[in-house]
């Protein structure tokens, strides 16, 4: 059996049905709102329950017109008959159109956040099919969020936010990416507290 072959791309209205299959797979009725809900977490809960069609229609809204909102990064599976499938997504959005990840307390007035702001990007969460998880699919997002910020936007800076649990947790506690997929694309930490620490890679 020949390896996973895993390629990135910028995601676009073309990816739309992809995007729609992969998070109905994950089970993961959120669309990447939550750093764009403006209100309680318990409403933010309750929307996720009762009207998951709401973040589904401002994500798909967003991707249609390029929006910062949803902005980011696609895999995409090739198996041996040549079929595709889109199997990962990954947030990468500019540090500004992301200013509710930067204020939740663990975060809030980190020095490692002071200073020019300008140039400075933002991987928001990641979300991997559950058939493809531990393949290298994030490693892979990651390296093409590199690539994505720094060519298509001219970003100087690309931060990470991920949580390092001491204990086991499920995958899908590690929704804003898994430590070692910034470690082998050359992220370092430069400050944060157990167990969210900051990642930064200059690009």
């Amino acid at each position: 059996m020949s390896a996973p072959r895993f390629v990135t791309a910028p995601a676009g209205p073309e990816h739309a049905s992809g995007l729609r299959d992969l998070f109905k797979a994950a089970s993961s009725p959120c669309f990447c709102r939550f750093w764009h809900f403006d209100g309680t977490n318990n409403e933010w809960l309750d929307r996720c329950a009762n009207a998951p069609e709401e973040n589904a229609s401002a994500f798909f809204g967003a991707l249609a017109v390029g929006g910062d909102e949803a902005k980011g990064i696609v895999a995409i599976h090739e198996d041996d008959a040549g079929k595709q499938t889109l199997v990962g997504w990954l947030k990468v959005t500019p540090a500004v159109a992301m200013r509710k990840a930067y204020e939740r307390r663990f975060y809030k007035q980190l020095p490692a956040f002071q200073g020019d702001r300008q140039g400075v990007f933002l991987i928001g969460c990641t979300l991997v099919h559950p058939s493809f998880r531990k393949q290298g699919v994030a490693k892979a997002l990651v390296a093409g969020a590199v690539a994505y910020a720094k060519e298509t936007f001219g970003a100087r800076v690309l931060e990470a936010l991920p949580r390092r649990p001491k204990e086991p947790v499920n995958d899908e506690e590690l929704w804003t990416g898994p430590m070692g997929a910034f470690e082998v694309n050359g992220f370092e930490e430069v400050g944060g507290l157990e167990p969210y620490p900051v990642l930064r890679r200059v690009l």
